[in-house]
């Protein structure tokens, strides 16, 4: 019962690494990227991040939005980030599913512009996330490449002590000595690498979903409700345990008329950000923060402070983060949710992302996880290597495949997984339907070849 339990392990690990590691060696490569993107970047668009227009003319933010509005016709402004010295201010206009950044100077003059889909940043999420392809097909494909690979660790480890492996024998032979390698460094980076793939798991597609609805309907265990109409308009930058929250309206003569739309929604009654930005001051909301617009006649200005924006210069402590609501058209302040208002999951989302990610503390954070991902880089590596000085010339040289009743520690493991993560316990039932087709065929191949004889 143990051999079968070691060789059912050993044959789907197998199988699954082989599958599943082109997706791992870009997850870990745009990985690496994406923990120096606010260092990268800093150096990279320094004229846009710090730099000058040179004008003396000062105007004043709602003029500078106007004038950005103008010089991108089709595009309409739905986020002012204000970011803290020596940051421009950042501004982010949409045109359907395209944006632009453009960045104001001390003078609210345009200093240049970005197309967002080739920042360095947005580069190396969308490939971290989807392949830099998009679709829920790709998204879904990557989380499942997640999953399986928490399978890898934890089956890994378990093949590690069952078969003794991390022993050194005294006759190594090269496939020995890089298993072995193998093993101990998957070993090592398990504990590390299960905590990272499980933070972002948080936001993935489909798992991502299905925690961020559990933490809505139960504001003990997410995060606190406010009893009124959602915001339609884009949430990037709003901390993710109150990106779903229902946010309050404004007051004012077109308030009860109900509408709404992708691009933010101004008329000649909406208070300025001028004037915003003076009810921000003197409630002593510091910098960073980042304004968004309304999306409807009911809307409210958003101000929010999060620990994992995507945007450099932008990020607060996990403690610091505040989502704030103005009215639209008075600036009266409505509502406030804070980190001590989150509930236990929000609060172990609003650390775990930046831990991924690598600034919840800092360089330490960044080289931390630089190290589990080389480590893990090397893994990979080693577990082909081993697979190529196994194999025979013109063979997969596969772990041969067990036709005995199958070992129930394998079925309750994997049951957990499966329930643990959906997506994984789906894909399952694709893998034991293949392997039930293939011990079906090769059965009846050999009653074939013993007919024949």
């Amino acid at each position: 019962m143990k051999n079968l339990l070691y060789s059912r392990f050993w044959r789907l690990h197998f199988f699954a690494a082989l599958c599943i590691t082109p997706l791992l060696l870009s997850l870990t490569l745009s990985g690496i990227g994406y923990l120096f993107f606010t260092d990268v970047e800093n150096r990279l668009y320094d004229d846009y991040f710090f730099g000058n227009s040179h004008k003396e003319e000062v105007l004043t933010i709602d003029e500078a939005v106007e004038k950005a509005e103008a010089a991108f016709a089709g595009y309409s402004t739905t986020k002012v980030i204000m970011l803290e010295e020596p940051y421009n201010t950042r501004l982010t206009l949409s045109n359907g599913n395209e944006q632009k950044y453009v960045f104001l100077d001390d003078q609210n003059q345009m200093v240049g512009s970005q197309d967002a889909n080739y920042t360095f940043s947005n580069i190396m999420r969308n490939t971290h996330s989807s392949l830099f392809i998009g679709g829920t097909f790709v998204n879904y494909l990557v989380e499942l490449a997640a999953c399986w690979t928490i399978f890898l660790l934890l089956s890994g480890l378990y093949m590690t002590f069952k078969g003794d492996l991390l022993k050194k024998r005294k006759s190594e032979n090269k496939r020995q000595k890089s298993k072995r390698y193998h093993a101990l460094v998957g070993t090592i980076i398990t504990i590390p690498m299960v905590m990272f793939i499980s933070t972002g798991l948080l936001w993935s597609a489909f798992q991502g979903s299905i925690l961020a609805n559990i933490a809505s309907e139960s504001p003990t265990f997410g995060y606190p409700l406010l009893q009124q109409k959602p915001p339609t308009s884009d949430v990037s930058e709003i901390p993710w345990a109150t990106r779903q929250l229902e946010a309050p309206t404004s007051e004012g003569e077109h308030a009860q008329h109900h509408g709404g739309g992708s691009v933010r929604y101004t008329n000649d009654n909406q208070m300025t950000i001028a004037n915003l930005e003076k009810e921000i001051t003197a409630m002593n909301i510091a910098k960073p923060y980042s304004i968004i617009y309304p999306s409807n006649e009911e809307g409210v200005y958003t101000v929010a402070k999060a620990s994992n924006s995507g945007v450099t210069g932008l990020d607060v402590k996990p403690t610091d983060e505040a989502t704030m609501y103005f009215d639209q058209y008075s600036g009266k302040f409505i509502d406030q949710v804070n980190y001590e208002d989150y509930g236990m999951l929000a609060k172990f989302f609003t650390w775990g992302i930046p831990l991924h990610e690598g600034h919840l503390f800092g360089w330490p954070n960044k080289l931390l996880n630089l190290l589990v991902c080389l480590a893990f880089l090397a893994v990979i590596v080693w577990g082909i290597r081993t697979w190529i000085l196994r194999r025979k010339k013109g063979e997969l040289s596969a772990p041969p495949q067990i036709s005995h009743k199958i070992s129930l520690p394998f079925v309750i493991f994997l049951i957990i997984l499966g329930i643990i993560m959906p997506l994984f316990g789906a894909s399952l039932i694709v893998v034991v339907l293949i392997e039930y087709f293939i011990l079906g065929w090769q059965t009846k191949k050999k009653l074939r070849a013993e007919e024949t004889k």
